[in-house]
């Protein structure tokens, strides 16, 4: 069950940027926001990045768009591409997909430095859908200043 709403949510921020243009996905609908649908897809890939290979399988892996671990970093996608974007993030999935469908079971633990606490699998999934549900809320807010398309 945690896979499909996370992999539902994952399908959902995909979806609010089909159709869209490398320039459309760098708009920005609530000046002096910085945030993009497409600033959007590079923090996913962050999350994802983090709490899957960093925290649970303990890789030492940067972030991808910051040496100093700058989440915001990853919002400022002004010289970025849907195909620089996606691909990291369609990559970040892929290997998140990867770690949990290989895990022992949803009690494996991993560790979160940030907070200095071990955390479950099962956490980071429902974090991760937490996580999601919030920026698909900002992503409809976002497709609907781009085209004014609103719904799931």
């Amino acid at each position: 069950m945690l896979r499909v709403f996370l992999d539902f949510h994952r399908s959902t921020l995909a979806m609010k940027c089909e159709g869209l243009s490398d320039q459309d996905l760098r708009s920005r609908s609530m000046p002096p926001s910085t945030l993009t649908l497409l600033g959007l897809v590079r923090h996913m890939a962050e999350v994802e990045r983090t709490w899957f290979r960093r925290v649970i399988d303990a890789e030492d892996v940067p972030l991808v768009w910051s040496s100093e671990g700058d989440f915001q970093a990853a919002y400022d996608a002004s010289s970025s591409t849907r195909s620089e974007a996606f691909a990291a993030w369609e990559a970040e999935v892929a290997k998140a997909r990867e770690i949990e469908a290989g895990a022992e079971s949803l009690d494996v633990m991993g560790h979160q430095p940030r907070w200095g606490e071990d955390v479950s699998l099962r956490f980071v999934m429902l974090h991760m859908i937490h996580e999601y549900a919030r920026h698909n809320g900002h992503a409809d807010f976002l497709r609907e200043g781009v085209d004014g398309t609103v719904g799931a």
